[in-house]
């Protein structure tokens, strides 16, 4: 079945569903659930909510409503931690402006919480992954490496403070990145999730039929990232990142593989990845001075389809 309203048909790979609802709106659909990533059950709920309103934030939307997605043991854990997870998640909400108006729980063995959201976004303002252009600077919104710091943090390596960087960056909104963006007339955009930075800019390339160049020595990396690299303190998820992208990224002679794994690990609540023409740099560096909005010019795309060349 097929819908000419449909502005993510299948075979092409969005941050959320797009269907448009009349001339002037496109409304955006997502979930996002996962296990957790810190003790705290509220901070928790945060940071599961902010990951899934990040999906609308990436295609230049506004999340208006949504559902909880609750998995939990409540036969062997105390309800009031459930219930902390979902203030956590509320509260997230609304600093968004968001309505969560129901939800659904199970009983399962592992904790697991997220949220369905529905959202919506300006047709001329939509953000899409293939909307980048060769020349477009590269942009990235948050530092990287939360995955290798979880993993070091549930091992015990990694000390509350020393993970307290990753965790308030986890749980802060993409909101002001995605107005920034917007405010410069930007086009093409993802946020860095699952797939790591490597993935999810591949798929940038794929749908926009590019190819990327990225300087490594200008990626953020959150103090720690490299040392519990080479400790091999590092997520399955980003081996499976590193094997997925291994063929169609090119490294410089000597380039360490605990360094791929830094650029493919695999993320919870990243940053926006921003495909910024030239001619609207100084437009998006001042949009984002002006809000507080850290960024990171990592790169640039380039007209070989589908490879990221990764340099010093």
């Amino acid at each position: 079945m097929t819908d000419p309203n449909l502005l993510t048909p299948s075979g092409h790979v969005e941050d959320a569903a797009a269907y448009l609802l009349d001339a002037e709106r496109v409304l955006l659909f997502t979930a996002d659930y996962f296990t957790p990533v810190v003790d705290d059950p509220y901070v928790f709920g945060q940071i599961a909510a902010a990951n899934a309103f990040s999906d609308v934030y990436a295609m230049g939307g506004r999340p208006k409503l949504a559902l909880n997605l609750m998995s939990f043991p409540s036969r062997k854990h105390r309800i009031d931690e459930m219930l902390q997870i979902m203030k956590g998640g509320s509260d997230k909400a609304v600093e968004a402006g968001c309505l969560i108006v129901g939800g659904h729980t199970v009983d399962d063995a592992e904790p697991k919480y997220g949220l369905a959201v529905i959202g919506e976004a300006r047709v001329e303002s939509l953000l899409r992954k293939g909307g980048a252009k060769p020349g477009d600077r590269i942009a990235l919104t948050k530092p990287l490496g939360t995955g290798i710091l979880a993993t070091a943090y549930k091992a015990g390596d990694l000390s509350e403070s020393e993970y307290a960087p990753a965790v308030e960056s986890m749980r802060s909104l993409s909101a002001v990145a995605a107005e920034c963006a917007l405010e410069s007339g930007l086009h093409g955009a993802t946020d860095v999730t699952g797939f790591g930075l490597l993935g999810h800019l591949l798929e940038m390339c794929r749908e926009a039929e590019v190819g990327a160049e990225i300087r490594f020595s200008s990626l953020p990396f959150f103090d720690g990232v490299e040392r519990q690299a080479l400790e091999q303190n590092v997520p399955g998820g980003t081996y499976a990142n590193r094997d997925l992208v291994i063929p169609h990224v090119g490294s410089p002679p000597g380039f360490q593989d605990h360094h791929l794994l830094m650029a493919a690990d695999a993320q919870t609540s990243g940053g926006l990845l921003l495909a910024v023409p030239p001619r609207a740099s100084e437009r998006f560096e001042e949009a984002c001075r002006s809000r507080s909005q850290r960024f990171w010019w990592i790169g640039t795309f380039r007209s070989a389809p589908c490879r990221i060349q990764i340099v010093p």
